[in-house]
């Protein structure tokens, strides 16, 4: 292709594409750029249909190389890259979603797309160009891709939405919003939000679509500068007369028939119908001139075409529940013995078994990311294994969908953990799925609150989550929304729309849909549906707990949270780490040190969390003249003694204060290893102490430190750790003192 360059301006940045000076083989191949971030996409589309094809052959890869913001990879022992990180799978598939249902149905030829960031600015999210790159290259293809499709990034900050927001911007704001479309309509969304307000989303979405339409158009005057030669799809389409033929086997009121409150119920019903056309088609089926598997496809395309046909005319779903009506909710708590926290959050047949695990700071999760070194203290895993609906797979870890499932139950809940400082435990939930119907990524969401509530982790307000569903037609311009989606609703249906959020707003988003796109009407009105679902999940959920537990479990580990003087983290580290090296091992602990002081410690029980914070609190207390010590003479000079009062500080008592009486000779008194005990008289103007046992022989001793590092006389000042019964500590709290 002849090099050719076109720029415009998005949200005051420059928005370039460019097929020079890198060129490919592949098939389409575009450079797009966001200010100094730069992705180069490459697309590549077979030009016969794969044999045998059961779905549409496309895959979509995004590589993050750490070059492209000027990184080595971090590992000692291995620095070539490797499998996508996790990000790198979900930019992926932010990628494929909005670009797959804009190929012709039934398309069986190859398509495979790799985005790959050469350059990142490190302000600006790289996602939404990858996106946009990809578009692009579908288009110089030839594509039969009904796009482009444009996508922008939308944060809200101080009551003002902001297009392609930084990271900064992003983080300092109450929402992150990824918005794909056509020229059309909007086609894809994904979020995460602080609890806003469905009038904020609704606005964000009108505007975003405001920029996709430019950037749409952009690509459009960009491709046509080219004479590009398209390729046509090879499309599976069913055999009309085998159509014809089955269609003509089974009668209306037979479709009609197949419901029931279960999903075994109505596959027996529809079972039941193939087994009949089966019988019918046995000399055909026999002489291998159709097979069972074609005529099951055929029996479930008219099973789901009746299906939409009653939903749109009638309001009738196949289990008997309106539009807007939630399926049957249970939850069990406390359904594993040794577990911090564990419930099975059930709604209809889908069921979530969420496990929370408590840890220490140690055990926060470190992602090595292209743009930045992330350190996670809340991280959510969705699994959903092949016996939730009855298959039999090989087990290869986690897939992009579980990636995917996990990330949104993660972000759902993040807006509504408790502050580092408060809690200061790593926390980890697990989402095994082990019943599916449908909406398990939802099942996973209210499961995993649950199950940090039942854990004792003090959430600021529970989070439930929907998943929405559409049928619509558009040549008569109707359409349905649906609540509380079941399997077959969303096989069949037009839109997967999850929502999350509190009493006080939405948290996550994520909208996947099978039409060219869906107007903002049509949004608002599943997003209100989805507003009064989540309502009603949210009572249920609260009924069985309403609020998190005042303990947690007594199989959690301790934390103490500890806040010292920063000038002081040396004293507590020791000289080349000795001073932590003994408190970890003699105590049996796990010590975290940030740079502003605070120290967490984490310890199998109370005994040892507090021999540790007692140990810290000496090494830090700061003592104050007037305080009385006990100590131990330390070493004997001329001129006096010296005397280790606390860990690490010692100070001279002077011949003229080891007594009332004279004292000629210092050893007359006092030799290495007394215990004696002393009055701090004075801190000199070069931090020495001054110390008299002269002063100290009637009075009783001020200056010990009690747990906690609060001197004796900080009790009355209400330092002591958060009591229990009898006056007890409570066990596995966390709370921060000063030292």
């Amino acid at each position: 292709m002849e090099p050719k360059t076109m720029t415009m301006d998005l949200a005051g940045r420059e928005f370039k594409i460019t097929n020079s000076p890198i060129s490919t083989y592949a098939t389409g191949y575009a450079t797009v750029s966001l200010g100094d971030t730069v992705v180069m996409a490459n697309t590549s589309m077979s030009e016969k249909g794969k044999e045998g094809a059961e779905y549409f052959p496309m895959f979509v890869d995004y590589e993050e190389p750490m070059y492209a913001a000027g990184k080595i990879k971090g590992s000692r022992f291995v620095k070539r890259e490797g499998r996508p990180s996790e990000n790198a799978v979900l930019i992926s598939r932010l990628i494929d979603r909005p670009i797959r249902p804009l190929f012709p149905k039934g398309t069986t030829n190859e398509v495979q797309i790799i985005c790959t960031t050469l350059s990142a600015d490190l302000e600006v999210d790289p996602g939404t160009t990858a996106m946009n790159a990809a578009s692009m290259a579908l288009l110089l293809s030839g594509a039969p891709f009904e796009g482009p499709i444009g996508a922008v990034r939308m944060g809200y900050k101080d009551g003002k939405l902001i297009v392609n927001p930084t990271h900064e911007e992003t983080d300092e704001g109450i929402l992150n919003l990824i918005v794909a479309g056509t020229i059309d309509a909007i086609t894809m969304v994904e979020a995460e939000a602080k609890e806003v307000t469905e009038e904020v989303l609704l606005e964000a979405l009108e505007l975003a679509h405001k920029h996709i339409k430019e950037i749409c158009q952009f690509q459009l005057d960009y491709a046509a500068q080219f004479d590009i030669k398209k390729i046509e799809a090879e499309v599976v389409t069913p055999d009309e007369a085998l159509v014809e033929k089955v269609s003509g086997m089974v009668t209306t009121e037979e479709l009609d028939g197949i419901v029931g409150p279960t999903k075994m119920e109505v596959k027996s019903k529809l079972h039941a119908i193939e087994e009949k056309v089966f019988e019918a088609f046995a000399e055909q089926i026999e002489a291998e001139e159709v097979s069972k598997r074609t005529l099951a496809e055929v029996i479930n395309k008219l099973f789901e075409k009746q299906m939409r046909k009653n939903i749109l005319e009638k309001e009738i779903r196949i289990d008997g529940r309106k539009l807007d009506e939630v399926r049957k909710i249970s939850v069990f708590l406390d359904v594993l013995p040794r577990a911090h926290g564990s419930v099975i959050f059930q709604r209809g047949e889908t069921a979530s078994l969420s496990v929370t695990t408590l840890g220490g700071p140690g055990d926060a999760q470190i992602v090595d990311t292209m743009e930045s070194d992330l350190t996670k203290r809340y991280f959510h895993h969705y699994n959903f294994p092949p016996y939730a609906v009855g298959d039999i797979k090989m087990l290869r870890g986690a897939s992009r969908r579980d990636i995917g499932h996990g990330d949104l139950g993660e972000r759902a809940i993040i807006p509504v953990l408790p502050d580092e400082k408060d809690f200061g435990y790593t926390i980890w939930v697990n989402s095994q799925i082990i019943k599916c119907n449908g909406s398990s990524s939802m099942a996973g969401t209210c499961g995993s609150c649950l199950s940090l509530m039942a854990a004792g982790v003090p959430i600021k307000r529970p989070v439930a989550g929907i998943a929405m569903g559409l049928v619509s037609d558009g040549e008569k311009g109707i359409y349905k929304v649906l609540s509380d989606i079941q399997g077959m609703e969303d096989f069949a249906g037009d839109m997967d729309f999850k929502v999350t959020g509190t009493s006080e707003g939405i948290t996550a988003l994520q909208m996947d849909i099978k039409i060219k796109g869906l107007s903002t009407e049509l949004m608002k009105q599943a997003l209100d549906q989805a507003k009064q679902g989540r309502g009603f999940i949210m009572d249920e959920m609260l009924k069985v707990i309403p609020e998190p537990r005042k303990e947690l479990s007594k199989h959690a580990p301790m934390i103490q949270v500890i806040q010292i003087d920063p000038e002081k983290i040396g004293m507590v580290i020791g000289k080349g780490g000795e001073t932590i090296q003994e408190i970890t091992k003699e105590c049996e602990v796990e010590i975290d040190i940030a740079d502003d002081g605070l120290i967490t410690v984490t310890a199998p029980d109370q005994e040892k969390g507090k021999k540790a914070e007692d140990w810290i609190a000496k090494i830090t207390y700061e003592p104050e003249a007037g305080a009385i010590f006990e100590g131990k003479v330390v070493k004997i000079m001329e001129f006096g003694a010296f005397v280790e009062f606390l860990p690490g500080k010692d100070g001279l008592v002077h011949i003229s204060k080891l007594s009332k009486d004279r004292v000629n000779k210092v050893e007359d008194v006092v030799k290495e290893g007394d215990k004696v005990k002393v009055k701090l008289m004075e801190v000199d103007s070069q931090g020495r102490y001054n110390l008299s046992m002269k002063d100290a022989v009637d009075s009783p001793v001020t200056g010990s430190t009690d747990a906690g590092g609060a001197s004796k006389k900080d009790d009355d000042k209400g330092l002591d750790k958060p009591q229990g019964e009898k006056g007890k500590p409570v066990e596995g709290t966390s709370s921060v003192r000063e030292v």
